[in-house]
């Protein structure tokens, strides 16, 4: 069975009730519940944790790394700070999508670079509590189903190519 890990940052053990305004009034458990749901539907697994410290954080990439197929992660704000959590997310070697429930980019301008996001294959903001969703929905298709290029040969005369492998022109904008 496919496994997801799902890991939630510093501060976002007080969704619902730190900035609703910004954040939205949904938990991390009513976020979690909802998530566990739909990956029943999908048929995948998850492992969702929590944690307010960057080391632990990195623990969790590394003992989950031959573990799940996949991780969907919102750093929170060590997604503008820290370089060893991207660090690890490359290390992890796996398919990383990035939620935001904020627009990071309608935000302060210290917010608008994320050094994590550098490590994910797709990045989801703004969208509240419905990005989590969707970033599961997303890396569900990316780890079991052949994308529309690998059903059309690969979209460029190409043979398919493995599923989860950067299409060539987007190598460079991904180290």
């Amino acid at each position: 069975m496919t496994r997801i890990l799902v890991l939630n940052g510093p501060n976002l053990g007080s969704l619902g009730r730190r900035d609703p305004h910004l954040y939205g009034s949904a938990t991390l458990a009513d976020i979690e519940a909802c998530l566990r749901r739909r990956a029943g539907e999908l048929g995948v697994e998850l492992r969702c944790e929590q944690s307010n410290h960057e080391g632990v954080l990195i623990d969790l990439l590394e003992d989950e790394r031959e573990a799940s197929q996949g991780c969907i992660i919102n750093p929170g704000g060590l997604s503008h700070v820290s370089i060893a959590l991207a660090d690890a997310l490359r290390t992890y070697a796996r398919p990383v999508i990035e939620v935001h429930l904020s627009n990071i980019h309608a935000r302060e301008p210290y917010r608008h670079t994320s050094l994590t996001a550098e490590a994910a294959r797709g990045v989801i903001a703004g969208l509240g509590a419905d990005g989590y969703r969707l970033a599961l929905e997303a890396l569900t298709r990316l780890l079991t189903q052949p994308t529309i290029a690998e059903n059309q040969g690969g979209g460029r005369g190409e043979a398919p190519r493995t599923m989860g492998a950067s299409a060539p022109e987007n190598e460079e904008a991904h180290r």
